[in-house]
């Protein structure tokens, strides 16, 4: 996992000041209309500790809580982003999983995004955090709202109990990449408890080997064999460990593409990952977008969102 911050388009702000932050964002909500430009030029540019920071002092100099009041000044999807950048990085994880489960109807694509993405230490806060916050577990809520393997591939990834070390056992590769063909190609029907008990617990370095053994001894790359074995949610699931394990940047290029092209735009989609990304490795996100599609993450964002909301994801994307 490369340093926190060292990918990121958004860094810390150099002389900071959190008082003045505070004051400029009071001044670009107080009086009539909001300088939504002020809004932006403030956080987007701010670390997420900077901007813990700036809400402490919001309150201190003006006995009010910055959310409130940003919440009564803005709407829509702007106000999604700013919102979200307001949030630690586990609150952020833990209030999108609440709401992908809670209401009619789970966004399974963001439980899948979290959880196969995430290190062992950021899913144990997660899970302490969501409990504190909810009352409720999250393996509870995951159970009460999916069902079968897919709801099994779920509970395991959230025990954040993954080998993370880097050690690679030859011997091992070759008889997990057997064990997988044997599971899926090479039998009829497919016994997705093997695909769980490798993908889910083996550490990323060893993975890789298993993936390239996989190939020999089948001539198809493991995600193709998984797109033809199974099918809905569980296929995203497993394919979606597969691709964090192979290389993540291009995991996140793929969602970001995905929630862009054709008709409609997945906001959610496109701001959690725009959000939780932009500090850690966006910039390595921005390579892998341009290589697989040809065209640039800004461009693509310009040319589907509008206003300030496209105007802070470009912030938060960094320049061309």
């Amino acid at each position: 996992m490369a340093a926190v911050g060292r990918r990121g388009t958004v860094k810390e702000f150099a002389g900071f000041n959190p008082q003045e932050d505070a004051e400029k964002l009071r001044k670009a909500m107080k009086g009539f209309g909001t300088d939504e430009d002020a809004i932006i030029g403030v956080l987007a540019k701010r670390s997420i500790a900077q901007r813990q920071r700036i809400k402490q002092d919001y309150k201190t100099a003006f006995g009010k809580d910055l959310i409130s009041d940003l919440k009564s000044e803005i709407s829509g999807k702007f106000e999604q982003v700013v919102l979200g950048l307001l949030k630690t990085s586990v609150q952020y994880d833990v209030h999108e999983l609440k709401n992908a489960i809670k209401g009619a109807g789970t966004d399974e694509g963001c439980l899948i995004e979290i959880l196969a993405s995430r290190n062992n230490c950021e899913i144990q806060q997660i899970v302490a955090t969501y409990k504190k916050e909810f009352g409720k577990s999250l393996e509870d809520d995951i159970c009460g709202d999916t069902s079968n393997m897919f709801q099994r591939v779920l509970v395991s990834l959230a025990t954040g109990n993954r080998d993370e070390g880097n050690n690679v056992d030859d011997q091992q590769a070759k008889k997990d990449a057997q064990s997988l063909y044997e599971a899926g190609e090479k039998k009829w029907g497919t016994d997705e408890v093997a695909f769980l008990s490798i993908l889910c617990i083996r550490n990323r370095t060893h993975l890789k080997r298993v993936f390239e053994e996989y190939k020999k001894i089948s001539n198809k790359d493991i995600e193709a064999s998984i797109k033809g074995e199974m099918s809905g949610s569980l296929e995203d699931a497993l394919l979606a460990i597969v691709k964090n394990m192979k290389n993540q940047p291009a995991y996140f290029a793929e969602r970001l593409y995905k929630s862009m092209k054709g008709v409609g735009t997945d906001d959610d989609a496109l701001i959690r990952v725009m959000v939780s990304r932009c500090e850690i490795d966006m910039l390595d996100i921005k390579d892998e977008f341009q290589r697989m599609y040809g065209k640039s993450l800004h461009s693509f964002i310009k040319g589907d969102c509008s206003g300030d909301y496209k105007k802070i994801l470009l912030q938060l994307c960094g320049g061309e």
